[in-house]
């Protein structure tokens, strides 16, 4: 299955203090984090979320009577993590961190603490994927992408995104098996890693020992 159809991957949880870490001499991950990690980006979508004060029985007299709205206007954000994937400001992540986003705010590390403001181009609910694009310019710098074919199980890797909100967090890990079937829609067949996912991980990239794009991080 090629790179464009194996996007959306299934990662297990760390359960022990030394899941994660990949054997010895099989990835050098300060050179590789320094060749890549310039290539993501973290994502900041808000949502309008509209909520009434009352049932409709209610409202009618309170609201009519006093004058007073019917239902007020919240902001909801969302936090996630996505990769730039050529030089005219396109950007992949997940359906689910933009999804009914009024906003969506990308954020670069490229020293200046670039960010900038995101157009969805568009989105695919069933593969779970979107895609994203800003303005180009330096703080662009497009990663490679892999073949999720030629991955093997117990191959080293690493993910970078956005857990929490806490910028560019490195983990690593290994693929923990292939073909993953969840439950997710017509396109279950996830990559599982033991690499540590959090919540902010979302539409970030896993990466293989050649810095190349094999996936992106989707479910824990």
């Amino acid at each position: 299955m090629p790179f464009r159809t194996a996007l959306i991957l299934m990662l297990a949880p760390c359960l022990t203090a030394l899941a994660g870490t990949p054997p010895p001499g099989t990835i050098n991950i300060p050179d590789l984090v320094e060749k890549v990690d310039k290539g993501v980006v973290n994502i900041q979508a808000v949502t309008l979320i509209r909520e009434r004060f009352a049932d409709p029985l209610a409202e009618q007299f309170f609201f009519q009577f006093y004058g007073v709205p019917r239902e007020r206007v919240r902001k909801q954000p969302s936090l996630g993590s996505g990769f730039v994937i050529d030089e005219n400001g396109f950007i992949l992540t997940n359906n689910h961190v933009v999804e009914r986003a009024s906003e969506v705010e990308v954020f670069f590390n490229d020293g200046k603490r670039t960010s900038l403001k995101a157009k969805i181009i568009g989105t695919d609910k069933k593969s779970d994927i979107a895609l994203l694009q800003v303005k180009p310019g330096s703080h662009l710098q497009p990663m490679e992408l892999g073949n999720s074919d030629l991955v093997k199980v117990g191959e080293s890797v690493i993910a970078i995104g956005n857990p929490f909100g806490l910028s560019h967090t490195v983990t690593a890990g290994i693929i923990s098996a292939k073909n993953r079937v969840i439950g997710q829609g017509p396109f279950d067949n996830f990559l599982q890693t033991d690499a540590s996912i959090n919540p902010g991980n979302s539409g970030g990239p896993l990466f293989n020992a050649k810095g190349e794009v094999i996936g992106i991080n989707t479910a824990i």
